[in-house]
């Protein structure tokens, strides 16, 4: 599925994009960094809203994941996604996602992650996010070759949900759905088009080719 992106350095910023999807988004993306992790300023997540009709889904590119955990519990989301480069061990993190909340933990990897070198949170995750764009910034570009992970992704956990991360556009839509990613996560060419509705509607046409020639 289509999922847009948000990425905004400000609450009014933030509240814009909100309103330039919201009449179309079922399920949404939420860029927050802490300015260590990922340099670019995002809100923060005490900051971080969504409509109560919305599954909201936060990708957390943060240096100490444990320390924004208690915040999340409190929003509250469909899903928290967190970086596998962290020094922290997210296997504790996130069974204490599934054994106590109904927020599903999700890992992402940066384009020199190997999946094997993160076995035991892809294991204990619900979602692994290819991450291809640059941390923090709109516009990144696809880099297709990533698609190669999803095969060593599954070999670590075959039921785990994929996402994508970087680039995704109408263009290659449906190569990445082929592929086998299962949530095409959608920045720049959703935020920056001059009719938001279309680009999104065109993209999951694109998706629900999947399977044909």
């Amino acid at each position: 599925m289509i999922v847009p992106a948000i990425l905004a350095s400000t609450p009014e910023e933030y509240q814009g994009r909100i309103e330039q999807i919201h009449d179309f988004a079922e399920r949404v993306h939420i860029d927050v960094t802490d300015g260590e992790f990922a340099t670019n300023s995002t809100v923060l997540e005490d900051q971080v809203w969504w409509p109560k009709e919305w599954k909201a889904d936060i990708h957390m590119m943060v240096a100490r994941p444990s320390e924004h955990l208690p915040m999340i519990i409190r929003l509250n989301p469909n899903m928290v996604i967190f970086h596998g480069e962290v020094s922290e061990d997210l296997v504790p993190i996130f069974e204490k996602l599934k054994n106590e909340t109904m927020i599903k933990p999700g890992i992402a990897l940066l384009r020199s992650t190997v999946p094997e070198t993160v076995a035991p949170a892809i294991r204990a995750a619900e979602h692994v996010l290819v991450f291809s764009g640059n941390l923090g910034e709109y516009g990144g570009k696809a880099y297709m070759m990533q698609l190669e992970k999803i095969r060593l992704i599954k070999e670590i956990n075959r039921n785990v949900e994929i996402g994508w991360d970087g680039g995704a556009n109408i263009d290659n839509a449906f190569s990445l759905s082929q592929a086998g990613v299962d949530v095409i996560n959608v920045g720049g060419a959703i935020a920056n088009a001059a009719d938001p509705s279309a680009v999104y509607r065109a993209m999951q046409q694109e998706v629900s080719r999947k399977g044909t020639i």
